[in-house]
């Protein structure tokens, strides 16, 4: 892993914790993940790691922007790293599996939203529940 992560924190006068390293390194590891998973992965290294000692992390890590979350189900947040490229999350509701794609495949109904209802879209939040081409194709052989 990169090291650019601790200058980031560095920069905004936070402190380098072998926590921070665990959980972003879990954030990478997983992909889009819970901070239950995060922690059942923090865990493996650090048996001591308890839960709020991961939103705490999440929170830090969230304001000096290396990860952000999205709100894909009904519960917890699901948190990933930070990339360059926003993207949108398609969720199966059948295997429960998320996709990334990019963002601007909404780029006209983003436009729609703006000169329709003045309303400016956070694409990096949303969410598209539906079914996943393997989940629909399982389906049909049924």
């Amino acid at each position: 892993m990169s090291n650019e992560w601790d200058d980031v924190l560095r920069d905004q006068g936070y402190r380098i914790t072998p926590q921070r390293q665990l959980v972003l390194e879990a954030v990478n590891t997983l992909g889009h993940s819970t901070p239950e998973e995060l922690l059942t992965e923090v865990q493996k290294t650090a048996a001591a790691v308890n839960l709020s000692t991961i939103y705490r992390t999440l929170e830090v890590l969230e304001q000096v922007g290396l990860v952000t979350h999205a709100h894909i189900g009904h519960g917890a947040p699901t948190y990933h790293s930070v990339d360059t490229d926003a993207h949108i999350h398609l969720v199966c509701d059948t295997c429960q599996g998320v996709e990334s794609i990019p963002a601007d495949a909404a780029e006209l109904f983003v436009q729609m939203l703006r000169e329709k209802a003045g309303f400016e879209t956070d694409v990096a939040h949303v969410s598209v529940h539906g079914q996943c081409a393997s989940c629909m194709d399982r389906q049909k052989l049924l």
